[in-house]
């Protein structure tokens, strides 16, 4: 679960691509995953600002959660902690530079 929200390189043209959810989780044992947005590159706005590290984001609550450092929780998944303010997801297009 410490992969950023992000995906293959091959991005598909806008008409294939399926509307991207209010609320997203890069676990695949989450009820909020959806493998279907993870085949194209998804990026992830923050207060203005472009954020890597999110695992999970909920765009009407409009908070994000990413990893608190190198810390781990008891199961071994990296211990989480929520960020407020404004999120905006988007599909990163094939010509943009997602670093």
């Amino acid at each position: 679960m410490s992969e950023p929200i992000s995906a293959p390189a091959t991005p598909a043209p806008a008409a294939e691509r399926p509307p991207l959810p209010d609320h997203l989780n890069v676990d695949p044992k989450s009820p909020h995953y959806h493998a279907a947005v993870f085949e194209h590159p998804i990026g992830i706005r923050f207060n203005g600002k472009e954020r890597h590290d999110v695992e999970e984001y909920c765009i009407s609550e409009g908070w994000i959660k990413v990893p608190a450092g190198k810390t781990l929780d008891r199961k071994g998944q990296p211990l989480l902690i929520k960020l407020k303010g404004q999120v905006e997801a988007y599909y990163v297009e094939a010509g943009a530079d997602p670093a």
